[in-house]
């Protein structure tokens, strides 16, 4: 090498070892909304915009469509990073849909809930909580699950125009991707603006719930059986009892679609995705697997392009290790551990600069079906004559 000869002293830095992961940022909600009379400097139409305080903005997005009462919902629950993209309202519900969906223009922009795509060069953040409260209708919702779908993130969407259990019912069997949770009804509040009760679409608070579970409690956690703040009513009679499966709750859970009840607070009831067998039928299964996935590949972009020496790769398996240690003692995972097969790192993968590293985990399973064993007995009346003597 030209600089073998010095006649001095020098530092080399060795800069290898494990490498800590920091785990995703996850209360990040992709909304998707429209209002008319919004400021547009604040929110330009098609555009996505980072909100730091949802609660803050209110004075900024009008009083008409959804975007308002949307941020309301959404911040009585918490304060989470909301990306907003506010699309034009059309003539009827068939525009105003196309334009909720989106495109890609002639210059290459994306619009509608495509804009959600272009949220983290834009911003520094990706959505992971996506919903259209108000607005998704069947075609919306298929179109923002597919968005989800590109991002690794999942949606709240309501089984839009049904009126009975039955419909919501058979609305849930057109969809059938885990990264879906369906809700119906809607529940009841207070509208400021109207100074009267009115519907309030459930995925707006089941927005703002999510962000406040991955702050307070976990993505671990599933969206069921946490009081929510802000709704005054129930937009349909719904059946529910905690002892009884023959009831309305039960039914819609028992077909994947989460319901709400009220029970010392109103509350989402329900844990189920859309998925049809598989492994993901609980909220939280998609989410952990999707938010294990972008930990492990976002913490090693650093290694990609790096000399592959085994010393390497010892490292990377170490540091995975070490996070599914940390996710184990927080209670995100029941398990996980990674490993080296030589038999998918052959010599000629190897000499291509292929590497793979296999790792496994386990979710932490919501319990949804809790059964106590009641049994009536006379033993305990052996020992009543020496007590009573005693």
């Amino acid at each position: 090498m030209a600089t073998d000869y010095h006649h001095g002293v020098r530092v080399i830095e060795i800069n290898e070892g494990t490498r800590p992961i920091r785990t995703v940022s996850t209360a990040v909600i992709g909304l998707i909304a429209t209002a008319e009379d919004a400021n547009p400097a604040a929110f330009p139409l098609d555009t996505p915009v980072l909100l730091t305080n949802v609660i803050a903005e209110l004075g900024r997005a009008g009083t008409k469509g959804t975007l308002r009462r949307s941020l309301e919902s959404i911040g009585a629950q918490t304060k989470p990073f909301t990306i907003v993209v506010r699309v034009a309202e059309g003539k009827d519900e068939a525009e105003t849909t196309s334009n909720v969906i989106g495109t890609t223009t002639a210059s290459g922009k994306y619009t509608g809930i495509k804009a959600l795509l272009a949220a983290q060069a834009r911003l520094g953040v990706k959505p992971r909580i996506l919903g259209a409260p108000g607005l998704d209708t069947k075609p919306v919702t298929n179109a923002l699950v597919s968005v989800a779908q590109q991002m690794r993130s999942f949606v709240y969407a309501s089984a839009h125009g049904c009126l009975t259990k039955e419909e919501a019912v058979a609305y849930r069997k057109d969809f059938g991707q885990r990264e879906l949770m369906l809700l119906w009804p809607d529940f009841v509040n207070w509208d400021t603006a109207t100074n009267a009760e009115t519907t309030m679409a459930a995925s707006a608070y089941a927005l703002g719930l999510r962000a406040k579970l991955d702050e307070e409690v976990g993505w671990h956690k599933t969206l069921s059986n946490m009081v929510v703040n802000g709704p005054t009513g129930i937009s349909a009679d719904v059946f529910w009892d905690l002892q009884d499966p023959a009831t309305d709750a039960s039914y819609l859970n028992s077909q994947g679609v989460t319901t709400l009840v009220n029970s010392n607070g109103f509350r989402f009831w329900g844990s189920r995705t859309c998925e049809a067998g598989g492994y993901f039928y609980f909220e939280n299964y998609t989410r952990t697997a999707q938010i294990v996935a972008d930990t492990m590949a976002e913490a090693h972009m650093a290694y990609n392009d790096v000399p592959m020496h085994p010393s390497l790769v010892k490292d990377m398996i170490e540091s995975i290790n070490a996070k599914f240690r940390d996710l184990i003692r927080g209670g995100y995972l029941l398990g996980g551990s990674a490993w080296f097969d030589p038999e998918y790192n052959s010599k000629e993968n190897l000499k291509y600069g292929k590497l793979a590293i296999d790792y496994d985990y386990t979710p932490v399973p919501p319990l949804e079906n809790l059964v106590f064993q009641q049994r009536i007995t006379d033993r305990y009346l052996a020992e009543f004559a020496a007590a009573v003597i005693a």
